[in-house]
């Protein structure tokens, strides 16, 4: 047998009747748990966030957020300068700058807690002046970076951005109490707050859960520390998850000498929110991010990625673009389950390998395709790591060891079939001529014993080139009826020789007609054959005085029927008796089992009935064979 067919025909038998064996279910059970434990224990947790900054990488690119203006102090400016820090008067230049503009909110990410002269005096006046102006602080960092004490609170917002165990930024902050057990606001939240109070909206608890922060109808839910593929995290806060704008040019962008000398257009800055900041790569003021795009992979500006946590606020209240946010844990789980229950029972319903495996590439395609769908169109983060896992390991690694397991005890039932065959061929043949020759009840002389054990010698010798493809039912090319038909012809011709039961016949009965064979095997025509003729012997070998002989082989509307009926008188051997349990009928109990049929065999004064019945496939397995024809 070919490898592939032999895969085939272990596949197909993976299975009686299409059930599902408790056996095989069990390790799928085993191994949801597993997966479930190992995600409840974090070990998924960096692979699901590597995978959430591949399905954000994967979203098409937005447009313009035409809102948010970039003024970047690149390495030119630097080196125009010629100093670094970059001075207060310079800041105040630019601020005065754009102030002719008219902006709604101005975001200065560079750190001011101390004077960089010259022209201090002058920042400190421009940014009293500008209410829309916010200045940055860092609280989270040891030690803290304060904000410039001349500015009201309301006019300082911090950059910190939580990371995760990788150094990657996932979330954004958005209020955290300061060192000193003060509430403080992150920049983003003051910019957007300065620029939602043009459109009426201002800064309000939220109506679902009162912690959250709120404008007008949308909601900023917080996130906990199992949100998601989180396991643990530090959700102190108010944390919210980041969705950076896609594409490559997600804001406009000016340097600072662009401004300072009036070559950006005018409406780039009117009503915008500006953010002024760093964007050279001497001044390494970088975040690592995975899923925003940037200049140099991995490495975002830290006033970029301001702008991004700016732009999502106000894109989510004034746009309705969606906020990312994880599933309920009761639905994360729910739905891991659901897909491992898949992974488990999907190999019953499917007929072939090959359309198997193509059926778990589409569904596994399919997993990611929903994720990344719900993601990008409704911002719904859910766990595909764990479910494409135990999807996975249910649905192809596991069949596997299925199918290796059937086809080990495919192989194992084959050799002792093989074995059963042998002792058949034997019982069948040279044990009952040896058992004649025990059975003399006087002693022949040497010259009729010879012949005999000669004959003996050569069943034996036959035995071998027998096994297995010339016994009894071995041709399925050939009809049942027909097989019968040899098999009775070539027993009594051996046993009217050497069987006295058979020598004596007068009168034989029989009947050969065509069976119903659909869902036979051939293994099962064997058996069949080897029922009649072991039952054509067991007259031969104990009947007495056999005069007539009736065999029936035929079917009716619902049952097939073998019978084999003699007119001899007892004795009869332990084996022949109603109790007897010797290798016959044993091989002729366990046949009616695997029919579904009744073995019987009755003793009476008029002789001996051994008969073998068993229904039409109809009534019998239909269900098997509509699951494996």
């Amino acid at each position: 047998m070919k490898p592939f067919d032999e895969l085939r025909h272990s596949w197909q038998r993976r299975s009686p009747a299409g059930k599902l064996p408790w056996r095989q279910v069990v390790p799928g059970v085993v191994v949801l748990g597993l997966v479930v434990g190992a995600r409840l224990l974090g070990l998924f947790q960096g692979l699901e966030l590597k995978m959430l900054d591949q399905l954000l990488r994967w979203r098409p690119a937005e447009a313009t957020d035409e809102r948010v203006l970039i003024v970047g102090i690149d390495e030119a400016d630097i080196q125009r300068l010629g100093t670094y820090p970059v001075p207060d008067g310079v800041l105040a230049e630019l601020l005065q700058t754009l102030a002719v503009h008219r902006p709604r909110a101005v975001g200065i990410d560079i750190y001011r807690d101390m004077a960089v002269e010259p022209g201090h005096a002058a920042l400190v006046e421009t940014l009293t002046t500008l209410p829309y102006a916010i200045a940055i602080e860092n609280i989270l960092s040891n030690p803290p970076v304060a904000g410039p004490a001349y500015l009201p609170p309301e006019q300082v917002g911090f950059v910190d951005f939580p990371q995760d165990d990788d150094g990657f930024v996932r979330r954004a902050l958005l209020g955290s109490p300061n060192a000193v057990g003060e509430f403080r606001f992150s920049l983003a939240l003051r910019l957007a707050e300065t620029y939602l109070q043009a459109e009426g909206l201002t800064l309000e608890n939220g109506l679902r859960d009162l912690w959250a922060m709120r404008f007008g109808a949308t909601e900023f839910a917080q996130i906990y520390p199992h949100a998601g593929g989180y396991v643990g995290a530090d959700a102190g806060g108010h944390q919210v998850l980041l969705n950076g704008r896609s594409g490559p040019q997600p804001f406009r962008r000016a340097s600072l000498q662009q401004v300072l000398d009036g070559s950006v257009d005018p409406t780039w800055i009117e009503d915008a929110i500006v953010l002024v900041g760093i964007t050279s790569s001497s001044a390494k003021d970088f975040l690592n991010s995975a899923a925003v795009a940037a200049d140099s992979p991995g490495l975002v500006y830290g006033v970029v990625m301001q702008a991004h946590a700016t732009s999502q606020l106000v894109s989510a209240v004034l746009d309705d673009r969606p906020l990312l946010r994880p599933c309920p844990d009761g639905l994360e789980y729910l739905w891991i389950v659901l897909w491992g229950g898949v992974g488990t029972v999907l190999i019953w319903g499917v007929r072939s390998p090959s359309w198997y495996l193509l059926t778990m590439g589409l569904i596994g395609l399919g997993l990611v395709g929903v994720s990344f769908g719900l993601l990008w169109l409704g911002g719904w983060w859910i766990p595909l790591v764990p479910t494409l896992v135990v999807f996975s390991v249910n649905g192809l690694v596991l069949p596997g060891f299925y199918v290796y397991d059937q086809t080990l005890r495919s192989r194992i039932a084959e050799r002792q079939q093989i074995i059963d065959q042998t002792y058949s061929a034997i019982h069948n043949g040279p044990l009952q001529t040896l058992a004649l020759l025990l059975r003399e009840s006087e002693p022949t002389s040497w010259a009729e014993t010879r012949p005999r054990l000669e004959r003996l010698n050569q069943e034996l010798r036959d035995i071998r080139e027998s096994l297995p493809a010339a016994l009894p039912g071995s041709d399925q090319a050939i009809p049942l009826h027909e097989q019968l038909w040899n098999t009775y012809t070539a027993t009594l011709a051996r046993g009217e020789q050497d069987f006295p039961g058979l020598r004596s016949l007068k009168l034989k009965v029989v009947t050969f007609e065509p069976f119903s064979t659909l869902g036979l095997s051939a293994d099962d025509r064997q058996g069949l054959c080897q029922f009649l003729e072991e039952a054509l012997l067991n007259v031969g070998k104990h009947g007495v005085n056999v005069t007539r002989l009736t065999v029936v082989c035929q079917a009716n509307d619902t049952e097939n029927l073998i019978q084999v009926i003699d007119n001899g008188q007892g004795p009869y051997s332990l084996d022949t008796s109603p109790t007897g349990t010797g290798w016959g009928t044993r091989q002729a109990k366990q046949l009616a089992q695997r029919l579904k049929g009744q073995f019987k065999r009755e003793f009476s004064s008029a002789g001996t009935c051994c008969e073998l019945r068993w229904p039409l496939v109809a009534q019998r397995r239909l269900g098997f064979r509509r699951l494996n024809r």
